[in-house]
């Protein structure tokens, strides 16, 4: 199905062809191609005034979910029972903020990636509320981006190393 992505900012210049066909792959990894998914760019301004008002933290982030689905256990595919079913959610990437968190040496499109490849793991219902459920997210992300890597010859590592 579909894979929309839009940029609603203007502060950082975003190539969406690589992150496009990086996603792509992270959606045949995971077995999701055949769901819709939307990913949104924003400016710290726009991320943070949606984070205030959904999640109550009035401060900028990298990444914000929103699934379609809300009844998964981690890791588990949608079953859809309508065509209309067919939709994983959105991701919108708070890419000001994730290119002022970029180490010195750090590719920045490599970490749009890494941060799109943790939010889908969020909208499978992954999370990392508890050392466990850390653990699990962060094996599921090592494991996709091991196999991206093996497909594009990147090294790239979980965004959620290092939480516990």
């Amino acid at each position: 199905m579909s894979l929309v992505i839009r940029n609603l900012q203007s502060v950082i210049p975003i190539r969406k062809v690589p992150l496009r066909r990086n996603v792509e792959i992270i959606r045949s990894i995971l077995r999701v191609e055949k769901f819709d998914l939307g990913i949104i760019f924003l400016d710290n301004k726009n991320i943070q005034h949606i984070n205030g008002v959904y999640i109550k933290k009035n401060i900028p982030t990298d990444v914000l979910l929103f699934p379609f689905h809300d009844n998964l256990k981690a890791g588990e595919i949608p079953q859809p029972g309508f065509p209309s079913d067919y939709n994983l959610g959105d991701i919108f990437l708070g890419v000001e903020y994730v290119f002022q968190q970029c180490k010195e040496k750090e590719d920045y499109y490599s970490v749009l990636t890494v941060t799109a490849t943790h939010g889908l793991c969020h909208l499978l219902r992954f999370t990392h509320n508890s050392e466990t459920e850390w653990q699990n997210m962060y094996l599921q992300e090592k494991q996709v981006l091991e196999e991206l890597s093996r497909c594009t010859g990147a090294q790239l590592l979980p965004l959620s190393r290092g939480l516990f």
